[in-house]
């Protein structure tokens, strides 16, 4: 028996696809009632088994409110090449963390907030966070006791 194996960039474009339909907070039973196929089949899309045509990917782009080029993006908008597709080592770390359960909650809930001085705060926590946790230093101040600024 031949079994299919998934092309690297049919993969790669599957995983955008389910990165983007889930940073949307859509089922695969509704992306694929939207483009007139079966969950089953949205499934072997995101997992890079079956191709997809071109006007297919358009009106998946069309339902995602994006881009058919936002699917072949790598790096700094990049346009997709095979290099390093197939080496774990060399896969976005961005969209790795997306993929996760934690990656999508925080995306969704950092995209809710207007206000951009808190954004730009929670971005300033998290980089002090990470900055801390890697150099082995504690931060000093409980997370409970940092302010955020009010209407600046």
């Amino acid at each position: 028996m031949n079994v299919k194996t998934p092309n690297a960039i049919d993969g790669y474009v599957g995983a955008r696809i389910r990165m983007r339909r889930q940073l949307l907070g859509m089922s695969q039973e509704r992306l694929a009632e939207q483009i007139g196929v079966t969950f089953q089949q949205v499934q072997k899309y995101e997992k890079g088994i079956n191709r997809i045509g071109a006007s297919r990917l358009q009106r998946i782009a069309d339902v995602l409110h994006t881009s058919p080029s936002f699917f072949f993006e790598q790096e700094n908008s990049e346009p997709l090449t095979l290099q390093g597709l197939d080496l774990p080592a060399n896969t976005d770390p961005v969209a790795e963390f997306l993929r996760t359960k934690e990656g999508l909650v925080l995306n969704r809930a950092f995209l809710k907030i207007a206000d951009r001085n808190i954004r730009e705060t929670i971005i300033q926590l998290v980089k002090a966070m990470a900055q801390a946790e890697s150099g082995g230093v504690t931060l000093g101040v409980p997370v409970a006791d940092i302010t955020l600024p009010l209407g600046e």
